[in-house]
């Protein structure tokens, strides 16, 4: 039997197909893979060390068989708290193959928000590195119970200074003997990763990625074929995008092992340290989000750098503005790849063809074994035509099966089988989707998400706030910001956005903190009394709209 043609697949390059077979698996079988075919090759290069693929499996089964002896079971969580260092990928892969699963925290995370993704996801064990921009909260979230214990992977192994002593931890253990007699069985369908993303109600949820889910993933961006694929084993990437965050572990971290490239790793990003880094280990492939991008191309001087290796270099995590995507393509002499996806999806969703058409909010074809559809918004069951305006919906083997310990929103989030992503859109009659607007409420900051409802909750906790609300308005350099609109109470004194800013400190993470802070005698309101965001988010458009229209 014949099965159906999609739409997108006439439109797919000549070199690939979109039925290309997609492998899955366990994720520590890829890292076994990867160190049986790319052996004593270098997978990582970190400051002045190097890792290879062989020596990156023996020291993730060091710390597999290191969790063990310390009693990790399996379907236990781990919490990493970590940078871009290969302590990253040794402890991700030696949880997993401990049997656990890991649960992923972000430096940039609030305290509370830490310790309530520690409290959500159950995990009882952290392991963290001595940065001094990490230690204060992991000491903090040791001393206040929400883990038992905290294990620290020291930087002096990577060439690091010797930080001060640390009692309060424990040193990562890494025994020397070889592995135990056999490790703990895993299926494909066992949990893997926790990764938390934006709900709502402003609490992260956990989306639950299997360990079919993101192999899939890496197996359906290493099926994507165009004229600017290239050869496998022969890159060198820069991997400054974080590794807490889905892009960078599954589309850059994991299918970069899978491909045998090397990966050079940058803690945080710094323009002048990327250009410098791209000079010196002459790398070929620049995975980023649009914030990285607009920060190179603004380095005073970046004309006159060699940047000649770059052969590939690609955007995610937020929209790139198309003026500054032009200015990017002729100072590298490259065109900017791009795509969509989501963190419930591993992120793999869609990929723009290298010779494809190009217009706002176009998002490209879906990669292989990906299947999209545009759904009615008061029918998910009903798929759309080409051209009709709808929610977008996805399914393949890459798409979560829920949130963690959410079962009702897990099953709402679903029709059909069909993931409704809450991305409105359309489909054109080659394949080729577009979006017309993002999620109701949420805000593309820097790539990350940036949910108003989890500010404006910060916001109403300082003591001279009555009424408050949060937009995402543009931004020249995040892409996106937030700002708050603030009704203060009868004879405050005048608050501002420093102000604001330093009592939000310790309640939201960098990324989340308000841009901008404009104060109002009132609010919008429905007739019902509800406030209404939607009217501000009106107003700044038709403000931007009126700037853009005055003669210069």
């Amino acid at each position: 039997m014949t099965r159906p043609r999609h739409p997108w697949e006439a439109s797919y390059p000549a070199q690939g197909r979109w039925d290309a077979p997609i492998a899955t698996g366990t994720l520590p079988a890829l890292l076994d893979e990867a160190a049986a075919r790319w052996g004593a090759r270098p997978a990582l290069r970190y400051r002045e060390a190097t890792l290879s693929f062989e020596g990156l499996r023996a020291l993730a089964d060091r710390v597999a068989a290191g969790l063990m002896a310390e009693g990790l079971r399996p379907g236990d969580s781990v919490a990493l708290y970590l940078p871009n260092t290969p302590w990253h990928p040794a402890c991700f892969f030696g949880v997993l193959r401990a049997g656990g699963r890991v649960v992923h925290l972000s430096p940039l995370d609030a305290p509370r928000e830490l310790l309530h993704k520690l409290h959500d996801s159950g995990a009882r064990w952290l392991i963290t590195t001595d940065f001094p921009t990490l230690l204060p909260n992991a000491l903090r979230l040791l001393r206040e119970g929400a883990v038992e214990r905290a294990f620290l992977a020291p930087e002096a192994e990577w060439g690091g200074g010797a930080a001060p002593a640390q009692p309060d931890f424990v040193p990562l253990p890494l025994p020397l003997a070889g592995a135990p007699p056999s490790w703990p069985a895993l299926a494909e369908e066992d949990v893997a990763l926790l990764q938390y993303t934006g709900g709502t109600t402003g609490l992260p949820r956990g989306a639950m990625l299997t360990h079919r889910n993101l192999t899939a993933a890496v197996s359906i961006y290493r099926a994507w074929r165009d004229e600017d694929t290239l050869e496998p084993g022969a890159q060198r990437v820069l991997g400054v995008l974080p590794l807490f965050h889905i892009y960078m572990l599954s589309a850059v971290l994991l299918r970069h092992l899978a491909d045998g490239n090397e990966q050079v790793l940058l803690p945080r990003f710094d323009a002048a340290q990327v250009a410098e880094t791209i000079e010196r280990e002459r790398v070929t492939v620049f995975p980023a989000v649009p914030t990285m991008l607009i920060g190179l191309l603004n380095l005073p001087g970046i004309e006159g750098r060699d940047l000649s290796s770059l052969r590939q270099c690609s955007s995610g995590g937020a929209p790139m503005p198309f003026e500054v995507q032009g200015r990017l393509e002729a100072l590298l002499g490259l065109r900017i790849g791009g795509g969509w996806g989501m963190t419930e999806t591993g992120p793999a969703g869609t990929r723009m063809p290298f010779h494809g058409p190009r217009r706002p909010g176009m998002i490209g074809l879906p990669l292989p074994g990906v299947e999209m559809r545009v759904v009615a918004l008061d029918d998910a069951r009903q798929p759309l035509p080409p051209g009709a305006h709808g929610e977008i919906a996805i399914r393949g083997p890459n798409v979560f099966g829920g949130y963690w310990n959410r079962p009702e929103e897990s099953a709402a989030c679903f029709a059909d089988g069909w993931l409704l992503t809450g991305d409105l859109g359309w489909m054109d009659e080659a394949g080729y989707f577009t979006l017309v607007d993002r999620r109701k409420n949420m805000i593309i900051s820097s790539g990350f998400n940036v949910y108003p409802g989890a500010v404006e909750q910060a916001i109403y906790e300082h003591p001279d706030v009555e009424e408050c609300l949060v937009i995402g308005v543009a931004d020249p350099y995040r892409g996106q910001a937030a700002k708050a609109f603030v009704k203060l109470r009868d004879m405050a004194p005048v608050l501002t956005l420093d102000t604001l800013k330093a009592f939000l400190a310790d309640r939201i993470g960098r990324h989340e903190m308000p841009a901008a802070l404009e104060l109002r005698a009132a609010l919008p309101r429905s007739p019902a009394g509800k406030l209404l965001a939607s009217r501000l988010r009106e107003e700044e458009a038709a403000h931007d709209m009126t700037s853009k229209e005055k003669p210069l």
